[in-house]
């Protein structure tokens, strides 16, 4: 067809033709129609874009082509317009219906629970949990109705921040924003209780002072309640020491350990040693029975993974009398010199000579104080290290990891005395008891020491 019969046709040329298709493919609105009927724009975006294709049809509609003969009839050249206008009106209704389809249709709302809420549960969060991780376990435990709706509630919440690991309480059927401030208060951590170095079993008083120095087991009745209400749900302390004289081998005790911790002569202290110092998760709705065997498998996981079942070819010791000595470096010793003390233990029970530490003399005794008495110090226990040679029958108080390392891997030397000498923890070491007396001497004039 030549030009002279596309302009009594009204068809418009090759040339007035790709100018038109050029300027479809070129505007924007076609990548963003094709985003609206991905996504089902809003109402407010389909408007949006409808006024932008009106615009760009009233702006953009190209000025119909001059014939290459330089001019032609008026009739053709309104004819192109006419072609043009009507295929961009098409355009404007096309992205119109869109905008009635897409932007009428508005984005449905996740379920979400509007109250009361129920019975408080406690959800495990695990470590390094993403926001949509946390969104499925709270819609599994029953606290909200929906993941969407807590991962709509959180996303753009800048208090919203990665959750350490551990068990959390939180209302059953909280609403999405009432479940994240939950979480995020500072209150709903439950079951995480941090054991200090030195800590015993059980409580202490101490004799001077009359102050109490709360027990590991008083330390995780306090991590074990729960808010209810007004109200809490806790394990006792009572509760917890009963269940740590039960059979050890239910309770987690490894079969390196179990032959001494039966014959523990005070069974309410038999796991003493077996519950390390550190920062551990529990789950506080167990049992008592339940509670200990978990923190005893931690602990003894972390025990074994530093080597403990090696230490006996460098220390000679098995690895229950590890532990032992292990206790005993944390109570008499800085970290600094953690490794000196240790060999200090091993050269003393080489050549049988007692190991002289207050610190067993304390323990076993419902009133302690730093400098025992005589009378204290002879009388004879399964722990006083006065009173005999050789290790105490168990470990006297949970350690640190720097203690167990110590006792493991102690520095070579045949230091049999040490002694601090001032505040700020210097501590010497001698192979002679004469040294050892001079030492002592410097220590009773800093003050270190009383006088007798």
């Amino acid at each position: 067809m030549n030009n002279q019969d596309r302009r009594n046709t009204g068809e418009p040329d090759p040339e007035t033709a790709a100018q038109f298709k050029a300027l479809i493919e070129q505007s924007s609105l076609g990548g963003e129609l094709a985003q609206a009927m991905r996504k089902r724009i809003s109402a407010e975006d389909g408007q949006r874009l409808a006024a932008r294709a009106e615009e760009t049809i009233n702006t953009d509609t190209p000025e119909p082509p001059i014939p290459a003969d330089g001019g032609g009839p008026a009739q053709w050249r309104r004819r192109n317009l006419v072609f043009i206008q009507s295929a961009a009106a098409a355009v404007v209704l096309i992205l119109t219906l869109a905008v009635v389809l897409l932007g009428g249709h508005q984005p449905t709302h996740p379920a979400d629970f509007a109250g009361p809420e129920g019975p408080t549960v406690v959800v495990w969060i695990p470590p390094a949990a993403s926001r949509h991780t946390i969104a499925d376990i709270l819609r599994q435990q029953g606290v909200v109705a929906s993941s969407a709706a807590f991962d709509l509630a959180v996303q753009h919440d800048p208090a919203f921040g990665p959750l350490p690991a551990g068990y959390y309480a939180v209302p059953s059927h909280s609403s999405a924003d009432a479940a994240a401030a939950t979480l995020v208060g500072g209150h709903a951590r439950v079951g995480n209780v941090v054991i200090d170095e030195g800590r015993a079993l059980l409580d202490e008083i101490d004799e001077n002072t009359d102050d109490l120095k709360e027990g590991i087991y008083h330390k995780i009745a306090e991590a074990s309640c729960i808010r209810l209400g007004a109200r809490a749900s806790c394990l006792t302390y009572e509760q917890l020491m009963a269940a740590g004289a039960t059979d050890p081998e239910a309770l987690g005790v490894p079969a390196w350990a179990l032959a001494q911790v039966r014959a523990a002569p005070d069974r309410g202290r038999a796991l003493e040693g077996l519950i390390a110092a550190g920062s551990w998760d529990f789950d506080p709705t167990a049992s008592p029975q339940q509670v200990i065997k978990e923190l005893v498998t931690k602990s003894i996981a972390s025990y074994e993974a530093s080597g403990l079942l090696r230490a006996g070819a460098s220390n000679g010791l098995t690895p229950y009398e590890t532990l032992i000595a292990a206790s005993l470096v944390e109570r008499e010793s800085l970290p600094l010199d953690m490794s000196k003390v240790a060999r200090v233990i091993l050269n003393r029970i080489k050549v049988d000579q007692p190991l002289n530490f207050d610190s067993t003399v304390n323990y076993g005794l419902a009133r302690t104080e730093v400098a025992t008495t005589g009378d204290e110090r002879t009388h004879r226990t399964p722990w006083n290290t006065y009173a005999m040679t050789g290790l105490p029958v168990t470990p006297i108080a949970a350690f640190s990891p720097q203690a167990l390392h110590a006792m493991e891997n102690p520095t070579p030397g045949d230091w049999l005395y040490f002694v601090t000498i001032d505040k700020q923890g210097t501590t010497l070491f001698t192979d002679t008891y004469a040294e050892y007396l001079h030492d002592v001497d410097i220590a009773r004039q800093s003050g270190m020491l009383p006088s007798n």
